[in-house]
């Protein structure tokens, strides 16, 4: 009997309890489920999905896009900072160069004095080996050759000194005032200059049919010794992908500068230039002019200068 009052004894409380418990449960979940419907957090949600809307996600640590017809920035991310820009100086190289006007298929050796003392980079560019200056412009431009670009230098009359005061001239001249040359490859560190100075630059490049032609190859073979084909690749994977429009491009990398990428490109049938300049992963860069692409490819990108991330 008394057994028997105990358990509903014990039954009871514990019924009296897990009401409670449900009791309390339902004012948590209630007061949640109020805060989940209320005008706030509406309004919450679609605040962040209307700045997701309005952010490409840049991942380099300079970025900036700007409509090449109205100067209109786009996006900026660090534009003013200087920083060097490892083998995108090979554009104001092929610049002033095609400035001189010199002939074209005149042959251009590789000699000594082209060869890396200060990274140690590789080349397939043995002393000795020559070819037509357009060889030499379009392997320093397609492939980022550092070789071919230190040999056209050389080539300029005046030599190397002459070549690099040139670029620095033209630089001037363009107004790229945060821009210094120290070499005609962009292996030294030295180089350097903010996004909005390339901006300037690549902008300019597009007055040489050359530099586009070279920049937005994707491969091309040229002759080594012995009747050896020499095959090499654009540094910029982008120029094969059919669902881009490039003008211009150049990629850079040495380990101060980390990964560089310019471009010019229609998107969403309008003109820009990209300049992405210090990312770190392999595919950081690509990953971010994708990025940009797709974004600019919503109406969200249209006539917007957003805030970066």
């Amino acid at each position: 009997m008394y057994a028997s009052r105990g358990i509903w004894i014990a039954l009871g409380n514990k019924m009296k309890k897990g009401l409670w418990i449900a009791v309390v449960l339902s004012q948590v979940m209630g007061i949640n489920w109020a805060h989940a419907q209320s005008p706030h957090h509406k309004h919450k949600s679609h605040a962040n999905a209307a700045a997701n809307a309005l952010n490409p996600h840049v991942q380099s640590n300079i970025a900036l896009i700007v409509d090449e017809q109205t100067q209109q920035v786009i996006y900026n991310k660090h534009a003013d900072l200087v920083a060097p820009i490892a083998s995108i100086t090979k554009l104001m190289t092929a610049m002033v160069i095609l400035d001189a006007r010199l002939p074209m298929d005149e042959v251009v050796s590789v000699a000594t004095g082209d060869l890396d003392m200060l990274k140690r980079t590789h080349s397939r560019l043995r002393i000795g080996m020559t070819f037509t200056r357009s060889e030499m412009l379009q392997m320093a431009l397609m492939a980022s050759e550092n070789r071919a670009a230190s040999a056209l230098a050389r080539s300029y009359p005046g030599g190397m000194v002459a070549a690099v005061a040139a670029m620095n001239a033209k630089a001037a001249q363009l107004g790229m005032s945060s821009t210094k040359f120290f070499d005609p490859t962009g292996l030294n560190s030295d180089n350097v200059s903010t996004a909005q100075d390339l901006v300037k630059m690549v902008a300019a490049t597009r007055a040489y049919p050359l530099i586009h032609q070279y920049t937005t190859t994707a491969s091309a073979s040229m002759d080594g010794w012995g009747g050896r084909e020499l095959r090499f690749h654009n540094t910029n994977p982008l120029v094969k992908n059919a669902s881009w429009n490039i003008g211009v491009s150049k990629t850079g990398f040495i380990n101060e500068a980390g990964r560089c990428l310019v471009m010019q490109a229609t998107i969403n049938q309008r003109p820009v230039i990209i300049v992405l300049l210090d990312s770190w992963g392999k595919r950081t860069r690509i990953g971010d002019a994708n990025r940009i692409k797709k974004w600019m490819e919503s109406s969200n990108a249209v006539g917007r200068a957003p805030r970066p991330s």
